[in-house]
Parts: structure tokens; sequence; C-alpha cells
């Protein structure tokens, strides 16, 4: 995928949701690095939103998985995917796969029922290394898809897949992520997590009332934030805990 438009003339108004986001509502074009870009910003931003709609218009199901599922839980996603326009490459992917933290438990369930149903053929759980992905903690259950599942010549949407990984297995997913890279795979991710925003060789964008704003890893507030802690953690503990305390009556 070479870039994302929105087909603004298309739009019947910015008041309604999503489209009232300040991301949205100066966002035209979202140039996509060929290895690896990034969606950054804090929580209500809209970036999972704008994320979903991606997916769903090159033919995801909402709640995640390869093109191949289509199961629904709940019908939550918005009409952003109606109004988004992809630029694709000459080179089409053998391989693809949206990953949502929020609806992986769905998904495992959806494998488990899919693999019950008598005459289905091979174990879908297979290519997930084997075994039910309710049968591992949240963490492991989410590398065994990065792992086993991720073959590459793909395209990899990933919501927030550091939700469940210890920092050692957000490093871990680095790792992963370029020896997909090194297999002709693009990926599209958003996260908090400065770990796994670091890959080298991709490109940052922040939402903000101002669109989508091009940034480095340094210059995002994630990392800015997290330095500051980590390199100052007593001062902002002090400053953190007197001010949360300063309104309590004694």
């Amino acid at each position: 995928m070479r870039s994302v438009e929105l087909l603004r003339d298309r739009i019947p108004s910015f008041k309604s949701y999503p489209f009232h986001l300040d991301a949205l509502r100066n966002f035209s074009t979202l140039q996509l690095h060929p290895k690896v870009t990034y969606l950054i910003g804090e929580n209500g931003t809209g970036k999972s939103t704008f994320l979903e709609a991606i997916a769903i218009a090159w033919g995801f199901n909402p709640e995640g998985g390869t093109l191949n599922f289509t199961f629904s839980t709940q019908d939550s996603h918005s009409e952003l995917h109606r109004y988004l326009r992809l630029v694709r490459g000459v080179h089409k992917p053998r391989d693809g796969f949206f990953f949502r933290a929020e609806t992986y438990y769905n998904l495992a369930t959806n494998i488990d029922e899919l693999d019950r149903e008598p005459g289905g053929g091979g174990r879908i759980i297979d290519s997930y290394g084997g075994k039910s992905l309710h049968a591992q903690s949240h963490g492991e259950s989410f590398f065994a898809a990065f792992v086993h599942r991720f073959g590459g010549n793909g395209l990899y949407i990933l919501d927030e897949p550091e939700a469940a990984l210890s920092p050692l297995k957000q490093m871990s997913m680095l790792a992963r992520i370029h020896a997909l890279v090194n297999k002709n795979s693009q990926f599209i991710i958003s996260t908090h997590s400065p770990i796994l925003m670091s890959y080298p060789d991709a490109a940052h964008y922040q939402l903000s009332p101002d669109g989508l704003q091009q940034t480095s890893l340094e210059n995002t507030d994630h990392y800015i934030v997290t330095k500051q802690f980590l390199t100052n953690r007593e001062r902002m503990l002090k400053h953190l805990l007197e001010d949360s305390t300063a309104g309590d009556d004694d």
C-alpha cells in the first residue's frame, strides 16, 4: 500500500463521528512507508479508528484476522472506511493480517469454533502454532500469531500489539518485524510503546489537531514522557504524588 486518501468531498458532515475528530478534520493524504508506518497519539485521538478503517477498506474483517475471517461479535466500527481511497502498489501481498488487541479474544474463540466443525479440512490453529490461543497466556497467544501465522510477503496492520507484551517480548517483536520486512512485508502499526516505535527504517505520524504530522521517534510525546520518567523518576514521582493528594482533606 502506497498511501491513504480521505475523500473529503464525499463526507456528509465533519460534525459527526468519526469525522469530527481533530486529526480527521484536517487530514487529506497519508504517505505510507514501504516497510513500517507508525500511527501515534493520545487516547481518544482516533488512531485505532483510523487504522481500523484502513484495514476494512483493504478487505479485512473489522474484528481482525486474515482476509478469510468473516465472524462478527458486535458491529462497532465506524463508516470511515467508506470514505478512504487506498493507493496500492504494483506488488500484491500474498499474506496479510489485521491484528486487534481489543478483539483478539473473539478471534481466538472463532478459530476454536471453526476447528470443531466437522469436515472443515485442516485445523486453523495449526497456523498459530497448534495450541489453542485460549490455552495460553495473553502475551503468548499474541506472540503465537506474530511468530507462526505471519509468514512474509504480507501486509500486516497491527493495533496496539504491545498490549499484552512485556518489554522483553516487545524487543522480540521488533526482531520479528525486521525478519518479516526482509521477506518483503509492510507494517502499519498503532502503538503507545516507544520500544515498538523504534524500528529504524520507518515513518512516524502523530495524530494531532492539525491532522497527521510526520515526526521522529525522539519527538513523540510517548518517547519524551517515558524518557523523562526513567531518567528523573524520583522528581517526577514526587510531583505526581504531591499533585494527587493536594486536594485531599487531612
